[in-house]
């Protein structure tokens, strides 16, 4: 009977914590941004004392407390560092200032109620590193295609993706590597290529994203393909060189016609002394 009645006060507690506190599950912040932390009862209950601490798997740790008579108070350890973004019984919310790596982990909201006793709701901090991505376009293997590539570092591993702004142009050719740093950071490097054959100017972009967090975007601009000067005077040396050889052709050919016509006048008048030699002879 005694152990019924224990095991019926436990999932009465249970479930009266359940639906009685509201909280975020898990909550993200970048390196060097201000996370707030939140808990709420969803009933009207006599709340004498709000406490926050952060949890530890051997003791967890006191940040901050909002008491019904005495107000509240903080860590003194974490002045600075650790402050009420809301104090009050109902509602609590605290914010942790300029998150580090050492500040990822879970939170414990706990609501002492009288005369129902102690609910506590648990929050998780998961802190990320993200950094600015690097967007390059330059020339491909091919003359008709440009190389797209886009490198992000950030902790954990970011999804990086490239895209064109047109709607008539799209990239192919996706690929992606990863490296591991040594100090836990994850460079992702993304490739693509773009047909140039496009009239107008072109927007690339590339996107950065960890987790479920906020997105990083960059652009940049592909000029519109024109032929250059410089591809003016190649084509303009080919022609020449072309138009020169057949002018050499051609003289060439002028002159042999020269040395054929003077070889057979040539010959005619050597054959003109014999005859007439003849001739005299025969008078």
């Amino acid at each position: 009977l005694l152990f019924k009645i224990t095991l019926l006060s436990f999932i009465y507690l249970f479930l009266l914590s359940y639906f009685l506190m509201f909280t975020q599950q898990t909550v993200l912040a970048a390196v060097t941004e201000d996370a707030r932390l939140s808990c709420q009862l969803t009933q009207t209950k006599d709340v004498v004392l709000v406490s926050w601490q952060k949890h530890f798997p051997v003791q967890d740790k006191f940040l901050a407390s909002y008491h019904k008579v005495f107000g509240q108070k903080v860590n003194s350890d974490l002045e600075g560092k650790v402050e009420f973004a809301e104090a009050a019984l109902q509602n609590s919310s605290i914010i942790i200032r300029n998150v580090t790596e050492q500040d990822d982990g879970c939170y414990l909201c706990v609501f002492i109620i009288f005369p129902d006793g102690d609910f506590t709701a648990k929050t998780c901090l998961q802190i990320y590193e993200l950094h600015e991505p690097v967007l390059h376009i330059r020339d491909s293997d091919s003359s008709e295609e440009t190389l797209v590539s886009c490198s992000a570092t950030a902790r954990p591993a970011p999804t990086v993706t490239l895209r064109v702004l047109q709607q008539d142009l799209h990239l192919s050719e996706h690929s992606s590597v990863s490296v591991n740093n040594t100090n836990g950071t994850v460079t992702v490097t993304a490739t693509a290529l773009l047909s140039r054959l496009h009239g107008n100017s072109t927007q690339v972009g590339c996107a950065l994203r960890v987790l479920s967090g906020r997105q990083v975007e960059v652009f940049m601009t592909i000029p519109e393909v024109k032929h250059t000067s410089a591809d003016g005077e190649k084509l303009g040396d080919a022609c020449f060189g072309v138009f020169r050889k057949c002018i050499f052709c051609l003289v060439c050919l002028t002159i042999l016609e020269v040395l054929a016509v003077q070889v057979r006048i040539f010959s005619s008048h050597s054959n003109v002394g014999p005859l007439m030699l003849r001739s005299v002879c025969r008078l």
